[in-house]
């Protein structure tokens, strides 16, 4: 009988590369002082003594069904056509072996965590963490002090938080790495953010916007001057959809600023700036010396306080586009949002060209996923279920998806335009205007949620927070 929820411990797994497991259809059971078991497929002597000369150890095998093997293998380790060696080797290189099948197997983000009895190595895919190596603790620091040489941090600090910037350069590839480190209780974690600068397949076609929103969209980043708020919480996507909007905007009449924190992606044509508050680098001040540079369209990370929410409505006033993020649960909650922080509704009303939320959804996986009846049960208390709902799908999990049951993220999108109506609600700081955004056919988070529920693309429990009323 196939084990679907069968899992390979960390420790065991990077005993073997995933080319060797695939290679002798084997799978690592248990580890002993002087001996490893494995199940396999092919119990026979001269596997074994193979294995043992590979490892050095004494071997044990134990038969398992091909179906199992294929399926735990799958499950467990990730191969492709540049994919390296998931056994660590802690010499000068092992960092770049790390990073390399990060970026291979889609990884945001790198976390080196350390604990009591061990340390470990986690990706983030798809959103969702994953551990991939456990390393030990003797050698923990060695490869934290080789992070912070690369980074350009002071290796003797160990009592604060640092930052730092690796560019990396090779054949294949040509990215940045954003580096974090931060005292915790048994030494220090760091987390690695990989920085794309291929920015090819950074088109707004391709984020998740409806036919209607991205026209919608497009009307309002066509207008000369304004401002363009996308909120969501971090992790959501919004910094993407800023660059493909500056992407669409570039061309070489146009003068476009931006303060980043991090860059995360480089466009050509475009003057970027990395936030650097500790010198006094921040984006108030930025603001304000990008006022005197002569630009077209200013696009500001992120609106923090209301020291920089002015210095965006001063440029907007002034005759500039300006694209920010906040972070608010709904596209109209940003316009609230603004107000309690003290800026004047008129002006509000006068600056705002568009107001998006947006968040980021996996995908199930279109080769197992499963369809089923829809019961109320599945859904939040109260939350009003459209009538023609009657079937969902549900994360199985294959090969094809690695047995996650998902197959790659999408955006979903709230786009409310600031047409006359909405302008005099604001002004006159009646906000209450759901009922007017429903008759004008704006679809919020939720109804697009529900959408993607009933047309497969994701699973309930994947959007279950957007359902609430």
């Amino acid at each position: 009988m196939v084990d679907v929820n069968f899992h390979i411990e960390t420790s065991l797994q990077q005993l073997l590369t995933p080319e060797q497991a695939f290679a002798y259809q084997i799978i690592p059971a248990k580890e002993e002082a002087d001996s490893i078991t494995f199940k396999t497929v092919n119990n026979n002597s001269s596997l074994k003594q193979e294995l043992e000369i590979i490892l050095g150890k004494k071997v044990q095998l134990v038969t398992e069904s091909k179906e199992n093997i294929q399926l735990y293998l799958n499950k467990n380790y990730r191969i492709n056509s540049a994919s390296k060696s998931q056994s660590l080797n802690y010499s000068d290189d092992f960092l770049l072996k790390i990073i390399d099948e990060a970026k291979n197997s889609g990884s945001s983000d790198i976390h080196f965590e350390i604990f009591e009895l061990k340390a470990k190595i986690r990706f983030r895919i798809d959103g969702k963490l994953i551990e991939k190596f456990v390393i030990p603790l003797s050698e923990y620091p060695v490869i934290i002090n080789r992070i912070k040489i690369m980074a350009g941090m002071d290796i003797s600090e160990k009592r604060l938080p640092q930052d730092g910037r690796i560019t990396i350069n090779t054949e294949n590839s040509d990215f940045d790495i954003r580096a974090s480190a931060l005292p915790t209780l048994h030494g220090e974690k760091m987390v690695l953010r990989l920085l794309s600068k291929d920015t090819n397949n950074i088109q707004l076609e391709n984020l998740g916007f409806t036919d209607s929103e991205l026209q919608s969209y497009r009307e309002s980043i066509k207008k000369p001057h304004g401002i363009i708020l996308i909120s969501g919480p971090t992790g959501s996507g919004k910094t993407t959809t800023l660059y493909a909007t500056l992407k669409e905007l570039n061309n070489v009449n146009t003068n476009i600023l931006t303060i980043e924190d991090p860059i995360e992606y480089t466009l050509e044509g475009i003057n970027q700036v990395q936030l650097k508050e500790s010198i006094g680098l921040d984006f108030a001040s930025t603001l304000r010396t990008f006022l005197r540079q002569d630009p077209d369209i200013i696009m500001v990370g992120e609106i923090r306080d209301v020291e920089t929410a002015n210095m965006a409505i001063r440029a907007a006033l002034t005759g500039h586009l300006v694209l920010s993020t906040i972070h608010t649960n709904s596209a109209w909650a940003t316009i609230t949002r603004l107000i309690d922080m003290g800026i004047p509704p008129f002006l509000v009303a006068s600056t705002l060209n568009v107001s998006i939320a947006q968040r980021l959804v996996r995908k199930l996986c279109d080769s197992c996923k499963k369809e089923e009846l829809v019961t109320a049960s599945l859904f939040p208390k109260k939350s009003a279920i459209p009538s023609n709902l009657k079937k969902h799908f549900v994360p199985v999990g294959c090969n094809e998806c690695y047995h996650t049951g998902y197959n790659g993220r999408k955006a979903i999108y709230e786009i409310i335009p600031l047409d006359d109506f909405l302008i005099t609600q604001i002004k006159n700081e009646a906000l209450d205007v759901d009922t007017y955004l429903a008759e004008e056919n704006i679809a919020t988070l939720k109804a697009n949620a529900y959408k993607l529920i009933e047309q497969g693309i994701t699973a309930i429990e994947e959007v279950y927070t957007m359902l609430t009323d």
